[in-house]
């Protein structure tokens, strides 16, 4: 889809709530998600909290930026991560602003934030997590609930990805998937590892359904929304003893089993659908003490044969 651009005249004056309902409506028509919408609002409310919405954008500078990261800091009691993720909603904002001469240029850079250590499931977890029903005596939906477990955890694909995911989208035949909605919006293909497909294959013979059919649907055939996933996994989860219950965990646990597997970096990163290797080399720094584990058995210099003939004792 042809992104929509619209030059408002240069030197136009325009309030900050006029500048962002246009922004609004430009990044609606160039098809930016509900929740992205949803995020910059949340951005922009936080900001004219701390200057007025009426004030004209040409007054807004880099000061302005610092004062506000200086009023959130202190009277909003929020980590510097979350004053980042304010910040990156704002930028985009300012900078359309920017693209209109309604102020002047300045760059606007995020604070420096350690980001923790992003939480993965347990061997003992996904073994809970992973044990199959006893298929003759389970409900169908038990039996979707573990598919869809095990869906997460073998492609890593995000909780809307999944959600829109049709009947025809599987290829069986080459052990693909297809995946079109996905958050950059550009549509790719995925390979299907041999358990998840024998997984799918078992769990469409009751599913049944058409091509146009959503893969994993509600009990009455229709289309899982968000929340509705986030409460299967919910309840699927607890039941099972596991109190993690986060969806996301899923994406983040297969990035981290692929690197600690020596799984490609490059393909991690197209198969999680990033746009760059930056998200894949937080992965990799992330995981500082699991990748420590059997280091000398993988590491060059304890393998090298010569170093292994070498004697022991130093003659002096």
């Amino acid at each position: 889809m042809r992104k929509v651009i619209m030059k408002i005249e240069s030197g136009t004056k325009r309030t900050l709530r006029q500048a962002y309902d246009e922004h609004i409506r430009i990044r609606k028509v160039n098809g930016v998600t509900d929740r992205t919408i949803h995020s910059y609002n949340q951005a922009f409310k936080y900001f004219t909290a701390y200057i007025d919405e009426d004030t004209a954008c040409h007054e807004i500078t880099h000061d302005t930026i610092i004062g506000y990261i200086e009023h959130v800091q202190k009277n909003c009691n929020a980590s510097n991560i979350s004053i980042n993720s304010y910040l990156r909603s704002i930028r985009t904002f300012l900078y359309y602003c920017m693209s209109q001469d309604y102020m002047s240029e300045f760059k606007i850079r995020q604070i420096k934030a350690e980001k923790p250590l992003k939480e993965t499931y347990t061997e003992a977890e996904l073994e809970k997590l992973l044990k199959k029903p006893n298929i003759k005596k389970c409900s169908f939906t038990e039996f979707r609930n573990w598919v869809m477990v095990c869906y997460l955890l073998g492609t890593g694909n995000r909780r809307t990805t999944v959600c829109n995911i049709k009947i025809g989208d599987l290829d069986f035949e080459n052990d693909e998937i297809r995946l079109k909605k996905v958050k950059n919006k550009k549509p790719y293909t995925i390979p299907i590892s041999p358990f998840l497909k024998k997984s799918l294959q078992e769990y469409l013979i009751h599913r049944k359904g058409t091509d146009d059919e959503y893969l994993f649907c509600s009990v009455y055939g229709g289309q899982l929304t968000a929340d509705h996933f986030n409460t299967i996994i919910y309840k699927y989860n607890t039941s099972r003893g596991v109190i993690k219950t986060s969806l996301h965990l899923f994406r983040h646990t297969f990035a981290k089993t692929w690197i600690l597997n020596g799984g490609d970096p490059f393909r991690l990163k197209t198969i999680l659908g990033h746009n760059s290797m930056a998200m894949v080399n937080e992965y990799v720094n992330m995981y500082g003490s699991d990748l420590k584990k059997d280091f000398s058995k993988f590491n060059p210099l304890d393998n090298m044969e010569c170093l292994k003939k070498s004697g022991t004792h130093i003659k002096m």
